[in-house]
């Protein structure tokens, strides 16, 4: 019988199969991420309804160029992983108002980058965090006629 490492002796181990990582996956990731990094943020969590609270994501995954040698080298000198996909992707939240609306944008950018490439190996090139509804807590009642 004739063991793998007879077929391919030229083929390091690590460097033999690939790698798929499909778009959607990397979009659930995103918004379980940005989810919970929203969810940090009590004051304006009450204000959005339930069916509300999922962010919606869009994504592209694409095999992250090739690095120079030196590069790769010095990665695996200081023990990071090397990075094998690049994502760009499109964050679309809903959240409560008044609120601080810049900290929690900066908490879905920061969170979904680091563990996007913590937890897949991913660099996030272009992420784009986009408001597209507030949910006033002055606007829940029901028994008001909106206001034209």
């Amino acid at each position: 019988m004739t063991g793998e490492a007879d077929r391919r002796p030229g083929i390091p181990r690590g460097e033999r199969g690939a790698i798929t990582v499909a778009d959607r996956v990397v979009a659930k990731v995103a918004s379980q991420v940005a989810r919970e990094a929203l969810s940090r943020f009590t004051e304006s969590v009450g204000h959005v309804p339930p069916g509300r609270r999922t962010p919606r994501v869009t994504t592209s995954v694409r095999r992250a160029p090739e690095r120079k040698t030196a590069e790769r080298d010095a990665e695996s000198a200081a023990g990071r992983q090397a990075l094998l996909f690049e994502a760009r992707m499109r964050i679309a939240v809903e959240l409560g108002y008044p609120s601080d609306i810049g900290a929690q944008c900066a908490a879905v950018r920061r969170e979904v980058t680091e563990r996007l490439r913590a937890w897949a190996g991913m660099e996030v090139s272009d992420l784009v965090v986009s408001v597209e509804r507030l949910h006033s807590v002055h606007a829940r009642h029901t028994d008001q006629e909106r206001v034209r």
